[in-house]
């Protein structure tokens, strides 16, 4: 029996890897207007364009069923630095997120991946903001001090953390509120710093914005408090942060050493400072622009090639499981969400890189129970 046809999916897997109406229907024979009324569930295809369709694109024609896995809906998608983004890049991004989605819910069910441990926190003020990030801080164990590792941090609370290349057009992050958390950042251009600053103000949204729509003004501003408390609390900071010399003068090999200390960027700890009224408007802006933007460390400060990035390891670890120790192959994790082999590499680049003789690697996934 043919099942019948879902053009939200073909309209998911065609974004995902970047493809416009007319890429498809040149690639099938088919006019990008016949495409279009694929997707809007106006026309359906036969089974000889059905496995047309799934051929190009990568995917099994059940993919395309009705009854198959639903996608999230946008506002269950928060993302980092939106303004100036092409509609189609977020697009892509939300499809890419959402194909991820899917392999991590069918790695869930085959393994016993962390428990989710987000408390939640209303956050709609800055004070809540910082009371919610001291409460998160406790409830994990973390002290007051600088944290080693935020990825970790991130994985151990129960979230999947990833990169992929379509975070990277104009999107610095995005975390994705499904069952099972998942935090994507991009790593090619931007710092470890700024990754880290990403996933705590990832960690706001989950902890602070359960239901709320986000990526407006004061869900990013709540988001950014949060992530700037987490990383940087009230009371270990006012202890830390260099006295001003002259009362009007920052004590820049100070921050730098404070810097390396936090593995917090130097313009955060300046904003951070202004946050708990340590600097003045004026103060900030000229140490900001006067100092840091003149010296050409507005994108990247001298410190940052000594910071290396923090490497996700709970999914790479799930992969490894399932590979060398319940013996599937990629093909057959493809084929568990309808994907082929070179979809489930896009989706997720870390897939390329197994091998079955690295068993030896496996990190068990007690490490992240614990």
């Amino acid at each position: 029996m043919t099942l019948a046809f879902d053009g939200a999916n073909l309209r998911l897997v065609r974004c995902a890897q970047g493809l416009s109406l007319a890429d498809v229907g040149d690639a099938v024979g088919k006019s990008k207007q016949y495409i279009q009324r694929l997707e809007a569930g106006n026309d359906a295809p036969t089974p000889q364009l059905e496995e047309a369709l799934a051929s190009f694109l990568n995917v099994e024609p059940q993919f395309f069923s009705v009854g198959s896995k639903q996608a999230l809906p946008e506002d269950s998608f928060h993302f980092r630095k939106l303004m100036g983004t092409k509609p189609t890049d977020k697009q892509a991004a939300m499809a890419t997120g959402e194909l991820f989605r899917r392999v991590v819910d069918f790695i869930d069910g085959a393994l016993k991946l962390p428990q989710v441990d987000f408390p939640e926190h209303e956050i709609d003020s800055a004070e809540a903001a910082e009371r919610a990030a001291e409460k998160c801080r406790a409830h994990w164990g973390l002290g007051v001090g600088p944290i080693g590792n935020m990825v970790r941090v991130v994985e151990k609370a129960g979230a999947v953390v990833t990169t992929f290349e379509t975070a990277g057009r104009g999107i610095d992050a995005l975390s994705i509120a499904a069952p099972r958390p998942i935090v994507v950042t991009n790593n090619a251009s931007t710092s470890a710093c700024r990754v880290r600053f990403d996933h705590a103000h990832e960690i706001g949204h989950f902890v602070g914005h359960v239901g709320r729509p986000t990526g407006d003004k004061a869900t990013e501003a709540e988001a950014n408090r949060f992530a700037s408390a987490f990383l940087l609390p009230r009371s270990s900071f006012a202890k830390e942060f260099p006295a001003l010399r002259g009362g009007t003068q920052i004590n820049w090999i100070a921050l730098s050493e404070m810097k390396m200390r936090w593995r917090v960027s130097k313009a955060a700890l300046l904003y951070r400072a202004r946050q708990l009224g340590m600097l003045s408007e004026d103060l900030y802006k000229r140490a900001l622009i006067g100092h840091l933007f003149a010296k050409g460390e507005r994108y990247v400060e001298r410190e940052d090639g000594q910071i290396p990035h923090e490497t996700p390891e709970l999914f790479d670890s799930a992969l490894t499981l399932l590979t060398n120790r319940l013996g599937m192959s990629l093909d057959q994790i493809a084929s568990s969400v309808r994907l082929k082999r070179a979809l489930l590499v896009m989706v997720a680049p870390q897939a390329q890189t197994l091998d079955k003789a690295s068993g030896s690697k496996v990190l068990s996934l007690q490490h992240y129970r614990r």
